[in-house]
């Protein structure tokens, strides 16, 4: 069951209505409430971070810590913004040849195809499909491709909905078995392409260079929030939709999709239902621990850039940090996972990861995980909350764990 919303926790859900409070983003400017402009002045460093007093936030209750982190992150947030301009939708036309990034292009997936679903007779021709763009501000990247599959249904009835995000060097058609399957079921899903990736790429290079111009200019965050900005507009076009039940969406991912949904959860309460698959890491940990190699070898250009940037013999530890710093700022450090993930209580979180995970050790979660326990515990519904860590598994999402978050959405979405 999840818990009726405070008047606090509203002013955060309503990200993208004019003249919200607690630096909303609205759809006609997409600036910080100026309010809490003033506010946030006095934290801002160099116009990009924030110095947070963390025992400030720790001595607040749980709603007004929320609430302050969340206001910070948006500042963040809107720090690197086009201009801003109303949310639009335009009409768009399937990708019938989807640029995938990286080499070799990836296969069909068992493991999506695994994922439960109806046996419906003559199911491709019920099963209505909508491609869209999304206008979330001015610029190339401004314009974001949707996909979302649903049954055509006589009943006007509202049904739930799922966000569904791809990893790194996919884009939305590569989970398509997932949407089918869980539309199959009764679901409004959805995938959009992340920034730099699908239609919003033109070579096989375009996320790692942007990786690359992020670092050198420091004017976009095309790693993990730059996306999250996305999918706060993607919310508020989801729940000014009359077939969606605007309290039953639910948001998932893998890898660096994964991160996406975490992130864009902790920020936005309008999503529901929060399923990370191989997603949520601690970065401070890794750092620290001198566990970061697996992580930046997944986007490994831009930290050999900044290598010789930073006139370095090898990437090593100063490196990363400078690097976390520069296109994510907080990643490693205000907004790490210990941090944010328990303000996605009390809403129902299931983290799945592989138990060997080298990118997302679950070493470097214990924090993470035992606050966010405390917080499920204090808001009266631990069950709302499970990590699970499968056996003899790195970084790949499974068929054990499609299932396992297909169960965890039917639980609480369709009950």
């Amino acid at each position: 069951m999840i818990e009726e919303e405070s008047k606090e926790q509203k002013d955060i859900r309503m990200a993208g209505q004019p003249g919200g409070k607690l630096g909303q983003i609205s759809v006609k400017t997409g600036q910080v409430h100026p309010s809490l402009m003033l506010k946030l002045k006095s934290h801002c460093v160099n116009g990009d971070s924030i110095k947070l007093d963390r025992r400030k936030i720790e001595e607040m209750d749980a709603v007004d810590a929320a609430a302050e982190l969340r206001s910070q992150f948006v500042h963040v947030l809107s720090s690197r913004r086009s201009a801003q301009v109303p949310l639009e939708v335009k009409p768009a036309k399937p990708m019938k040849e989807p640029l995938y990034q990286g080499t070799p292009p990836p296969k069909s997936s068992e493991v999506m195809e695994s994922c439960p679903k109806a046996d419906i007779p003559n199911f491709k021709q019920l099963l209505n499909e909508e491609n869209l763009y999304l206008t979330t501000e001015e610029g190339e990247q401004g314009h974001l491709p949707v996909l979302i599959l649903s049954l055509k249904e006589n009943t006007r009835s509202k049904r739930p909905a799922i966000v569904f995000l791809h990893s790194t060097n996919k884009c939305k058609e590569w989970i398509r078995p997932l949407l089918e399957a869980y539309a199959s079921r009764g679901y409004v899903a959805v995938a959009i392409d992340s920034r730099y990736h699908g239609e919003r790429a033109k070579t096989r290079t375009t996320y790692a260079d942007a990786l690359v111009s992020s670092w050198k200019n420091g004017d976009t965050m095309p790693f993990i929030f730059d996306t999250v900005w996305d999918l706060v507009k993607l919310a508020d076009y989801l729940t000014a939709r009359d077939d969606i039940d605007h309290s039953k969406i639910g948001i998932t991912g893998e890898s660096l999709g994964g991160m996406h949904a975490w992130f864009a959860a902790f920020l936005d309460t309008r999503y529901s239902v929060v399923v990370p698959i191989i997603g949520i890491q601690g970065f401070r940990w890794a750092v620290d621990n001198d566990k970061w190699q697996a992580r930046v070898d997944s986007i490994k250009s831009v930290f050999e850039e900044a290598q010789v940037d930073l006139g370095k013999d090898v990437i090593d530890k100063e490196v990363v940090e400078k690097v976390w710093d520069r296109i994510a700022p907080g990643l490693a450090r205000e907004f790490d996972s210990k941090y944010t993930v328990p303000f996605i209580a009390p809403r129902p979180l299931l983290i799945l990861n592989g138990a060997e995970d080298p990118r997302c050790p679950m070493a470097g979660l214990d924090v993470t995980i035992s606050k966010t326990c405390r917080a499920y515990e204090k808001a009266n519904c631990a069950d709302n909350f499970k990590v699970i860590a499968e056996a003899g598994i790195g970084h790949e999402m499974t068929s054990s764990m499609v299932k396992e978050a297909s169960n965890w959405f039917d639980k609480y979405l369709k009950s």
